[in-house]
């Protein structure tokens, strides 16, 4: 009788842990949205610029020095002076902390509520829904910058006015992007399912509907952050956002102007931050769509299940 040999034992592969598959993920994401991964990797780059304000900018952004008034670039200022001789590479440093954080805390604010009351929307129906849609209506009805703008002047200028009024501009997007989404997960059978087994309008939104929101959520907010940012800027440009001595990008664009004959210097740097960050969010915000959205690329998906290719 012959004898088998015996089998080699068979060693179990070691699953990618999460942060192999997250890194794996970010370099497929990279691949496929080239464009997004350099958005991201600026709109990264401005956030740690605006972090390591008081490290990396060579001056302080509210110390004049009337020697050097309207200097334009030289070796001893590289982005060149304003009227009083206040550097501008150190008030555009500082101007991004402002204005991300005034960006960042408005579309938080905004989109979240929105997101949330589009929820509810979406599930519960009725005149609920039916008056919410009226009042977003309406709240849509105007332009954002003048929305913003009326609720700046009525409250009163500062940092939390100018957060409170750019996050209601939010709101209606974001609750009508997640109404639609929770509309459609409404009828989903273990939604239903959930119903029949007895559980509360409340419970159901939070444990079955509200995790089906959160792709659409991140895309909302990402891309709302340009529009955050610009309209921040043309707030302070008018003179109804932060007030200054504060730096900001739209209160160094309004400063530039008060001149007969503006210095190129200072509309062109604080302008060209604007619009390099803005860029930088939305091609972001689009190559995030890309890829949360599964009809697009499985990506997301792979992700969440460990990224791990079968």
């Amino acid at each position: 009788m012959a004898v088998r040999a015996a089998e080699p034992p068979v060693t179990a592969v070691p699953d990618a842990g999460p942060r192999g598959s997250v890194l794996g993920e970010l370099v497929r994401f990279s691949r496929r949205n080239t464009l997004a991964a350099i958005g991201g990797l600026v709109g990264v780059l401005t956030i740690v610029v605006a972090l390591a304000a008081p490290l990396l900018a060579p001056y302080d952004p509210l110390k004049a020095d009337f020697r050097h008034m309207n200097k334009p670039p030289n070796a001893q200022h590289v982005l060149g002076t304003d009227q009083v001789g206040r550097d501008t590479l150190s008030r555009v440093i500082y101007g991004a902390r402002t204005s991300l954080f005034v960006a960042f805390s408005a579309v938080i604010l905004g989109t979240t509520v929105g997101s949330l009351w589009g929820v509810a929307c979406g599930y519960l129906r009725g005149r609920f829904d039916l008056v919410s849609q009226r009042i977003m209506e309406i709240l849509q009805a105007f332009p954002d910058l003048i929305l913003a703008m009326a609720i700046s002047m009525a409250i009163g200028t500062g940092l939390q006015a100018v957060i409170f009024a750019i996050a209601i501009t939010r709101i209606p997007f974001g609750g009508r992007v997640i109404r639609s989404v929770a509309l459609s997960i409404r009828e989903m059978p273990y939604v239903e399912a959930g119903r029949a087994s007895g559980g509360s309008a409340l419970r159901i939104m939070v444990f079955h509907v509200l995790p089906q929101c959160i792709a659409p959520y991140l895309v909302l907010a990402t891309t709302h952050l340009g529009v955050a940012i610009v309209i921040e800027a043309a707030l302070g440009f008018l003179g109804v956002g932060v007030p200054p001595p504060t730096p900001t990008w739209g209160n160094m664009l309004a400063d530039s102007i008060t001149a007969l004959v503006p210095p190129w210097w200072l509309a062109f740097f604080p302008g060209l931050a604007i619009t390099l960050t803005v860029l930088a969010f939305n091609l972001l915000g689009d190559g995030i769509r890309d890829t949360l959205d599964p009809r697009l690329s499985p990506a997301f998906l792979r992700m969440m299940a460990g990224g791990r290719r079968r």
